[in-house]
């Protein structure tokens, strides 16, 4: 048989087994071949950390009220500050629903993100919010929790940046998370939807 006659046989021939195959493991795989959208997945949980005030503080002490976190650090020189006055913006905007909400920063740069650095940093965003830091064993359980990438990057001319992921996190009264948004949302858009879900 001529080799391209002989080439296309083997393609039928192997396209035909991986239709049974398929056929045979969907039978028994009832998921295979199709999207699967139920489930959870577990975002936030506990921490124990310092407030801006070197108050020790924990998930427990925001019972009763909406948590709204950001993972960043004070160095940060665009993404985070920027964030944090889309937050405070979308807050301005809520009016007296804003007093549901405590919006809060956890650091993810504890070597540097001292309370004394956090507390002034916070306030450039409100009188309202919170800056956590703690040990690096604290910060990283944390960010294992909320499932925050977070890693040094050396530069250049010495000393080093963060390289983090930037998710807006909302939790809710009971501790459990409610909603997250990234950081290209705007400040309307995130008022109205704090508003709708708090």
């Amino acid at each position: 048989m001529p080799r391209k006659p002989l080439l296309i046989a083997y393609l039928l021939v192997a396209a035909a087994l991986a239709g049974v195959l398929l056929w045979h493991e969907s039978s028994r795989v009832p998921q295979l071949g199709r999207v699967v959208s139920t489930g959870t997945i577990a975002v936030g949980g506990p921490f124990h950390l310092i407030d801006q005030n070197g108050k020790k503080v924990s998930d427990r002490d925001f019972r009763g009220r909406y948590m709204l976190i950001y993972f960043g650090y004070t160095f940060c020189p665009d993404v985070c500050p920027t964030t944090m006055a889309v937050m405070a913006e979308a807050l301005d905007k809520m009016g007296a629903a804003r007093r549901r909400i405590v919006p809060v920063f956890i650091t993810v740069d504890p070597a540097r993100d001292t309370p004394q650095v956090l507390k002034s940093y916070v306030a450039a965003f409100g009188a309202d919010f919170i800056g956590l830091t703690g040990s690096g064993e604290a910060i990283t359980a944390a960010e294992k929790a909320y499932k925050v990438y977070a890693a040094k990057e050396p530069l250049e001319k010495g000393g080093y940046a963060m390289s983090h992921s930037s998710v807006i996190y909302l939790v809710g009264p009971d501790g459990k998370l409610v909603s997250f948004y990234d950081e290209a949302i705007s400040p309307p858009d995130l008022a109205k939807d704090l508003k709708a879900k708090t």
